[in-house]
């Protein structure tokens, strides 16, 4: 039955060709059955980054390297957001060092062709569900990312409500990886995600891919699930070093093993 490509297999059997990635028994089968297989997103349909760091917080980068490392990718923008002043450890920004750098921001856009930096921030949700700045702060921004950094083992419920009030302030974009994970580090938090996918598509607030090979998260299987809900998704790497810029790759294939399609994401835009 052989041929010389994957695809010659497919076409005997009369199905769509199947990408590696959807190779999981999801009900893969049955659309390519029916010539119903979504087109899947590709690396190259990226066109910026929303999660980046910058020497400001714990990034290792001036905004001038990130835009060189940007640009080698053939990106359109990026969104600095650095950590808030509620995770000390990671150098977080107080509210006048936030207005510093957006001014720092404001100033080279003003310079750049052809390339724009969104003015961000990766604000932390606290343990009682509030976020780490107020928000006539957050009202500045071009993007608010907003996620959990402490508190872990709080309840399910706890934790579900603290990323539900997040996805409901209606300066909150993205909600940065959702579960929390650090593979082989540490697991995943406990939150009632059906839930959280339903707040998500509800207040229109985007579910982060993230990148970084420790976290990959959400992972495919959510993404899959919050998809069919009809939920938006920005894939990030949460940059701190530009190498790092090259984990997209990553995110892609998570966001591939979900089913997902160009439309589905906004940093195809």
């Amino acid at each position: 039955l052989g041929g010389k490509n994957e695809e010659d297999i497919y076409n005997i059997l009369g199905l769509q060709y199947v990408p590696p990635e959807m190779r999981e028994d999801r009900g893969e089968i049955e659309a390519a059955l029916n010539k119903a297989l979504p087109k899947l997103i590709e690396l190259k349909d990226i066109k910026g980054d929303l999660h980046v760091h910058s020497e400001w917080s714990d990034g290792s980068h001036t905004f001038d390297e990130l835009i060189k490392a940007a640009k080698q990718r053939e990106y359109e923008y990026i969104a600095i957001t650095d950590h808030s002043k509620g995770l000390g450890i990671a150098n977080g920004l107080s509210e006048e060092r936030l207005m510093e750098e957006k001014k720092a921001i404001d100033a080279l856009n003003k310079k750049l062709r052809g390339f724009k930096i969104l003015m961000g921030i990766e604000v932390d949700i606290r343990s009682d569900g509030r976020m780490d700045f107020p928000d006539e702060i957050l009202a500045k921004m071009d993007i608010v990312v907003a996620s959990i950094h402490s508190g872990f083992r709080q309840s399910k419920e706890q934790l579900t409500k603290r990323l539900v009030l997040a996805m409901k302030n209606p300066y909150v974009s993205v909600i940065a990886h959702p579960t929390g994970r650090l593979i082989g580090e540490r697991d995943p938090y406990e939150v009632d995600m059906d839930y959280i996918l339903k707040i998500a598509k509800e207040t229109e607030t985007a579910l982060e891919i993230n990148a970084y090979p420790l976290r990959l998260d959400l992972n495919d299987i959510y993404a899959k699930k919050a998809k069919e809900l009809g939920v938006k998704f920005v894939i990030s790497t949460d940059t701190h070093l530009t190498s790092q810029f090259d984990y997209m790759a990553y995110g892609v294939s998570i966001a591939k093993r979900g089913w997902l399609e160009k439309k589905d994401v906004l940093n195809t835009m």
